[in-house]
């Protein structure tokens, strides 16, 4: 079952997609029409991706992850974007201890 992208995962993919190369674009542009349909299963804030492909284009050919930065705060923790045919699929936040993250940091702790 699909559900809302959360403000605060929301909010950390507009940070981790701040350029305007097309790719950024692309992908910022999907972000309104980003839906959830699967969480991870460890208890962190991972989240399965899914958009309306009719809704919104996809974007350029590009790598994976699309976009990956580390937290100041906390500084053991990172994010990534991952994408499937040039659409947001995953957004995978991680940390180096042992402790998964419960919570989205506040974007303005990313560092590139």
């Amino acid at each position: 079952m699909a559900e809302p992208l959360s403000p605060e995962a929301a909010a950390t993919l507009r940070a981790l997609l701040p350029r305007t190369d097309p790719v950024s674009s692309a992908l910022r542009a999907q972000i309104p029409h980003a839906q959830v349909v699967d969480t991870c299963g460890c208890g962190c804030v991972t989240v399965d991706l899914a958009v309306g492909r009719g809704r919104v284009a996809p974007a350029p050919a590009h790598g994976n992850p699309a976009a990956d930065a580390w937290y100041a705060v906390p500084d053991d923790a990172g994010v990534m974007v991952f994408t499937k045919g040039g659409y947001l699929s995953l957004l995978e936040i991680y940390s180096a201890s042992s402790e998964p993250i419960t919570a989205w940091p506040e974007p303005r702790f990313l560092k590139r």
